[in-house]
């Protein structure tokens, strides 16, 4: 499984974006990347790669008094990535 290095690149950006101040505007880029790698016919595989791959680059930085908020902020952004996703499905499992 291999994921192009801009895919990899721009959910780092965002995601690093995100984390200082949680804002709508900045999970509202990763709803696009969901967007986007849907189109783009990534799968959720693809993206739990790189999501895990950041974390891990994100968590090597991270003090352990800051672990919790990292995590909680980890999964806000992951589950608003994965948001169309859950809709495509859901609209295919109505129409089955």
């Amino acid at each position: 499984m291999t994921v192009p290095e801009n895919v990899r690149r721009d959910y780092r950006a965002a995601f690093l974006r995100y984390l200082p101040r949680r804002e709508e505007a900045a999970l509202h880029i990763g709803y696009q990347l969901g967007r986007s790698a849907v189109t783009d016919g990534l799968s959720i595989l693809d993206l739990a790669q790189v999501h895990h791959e950041v974390l891990l680059e994100v968590l090597e930085d991270t003090k352990g008094e800051d672990l919790t908020q990292l995590a909680t902020a980890a999964s806000e952004f992951f589950l608003e990535v994965l948001a169309t996703y859950d809709m495509a499905q859901r609209g295919f499992l109505r129409e089955t």
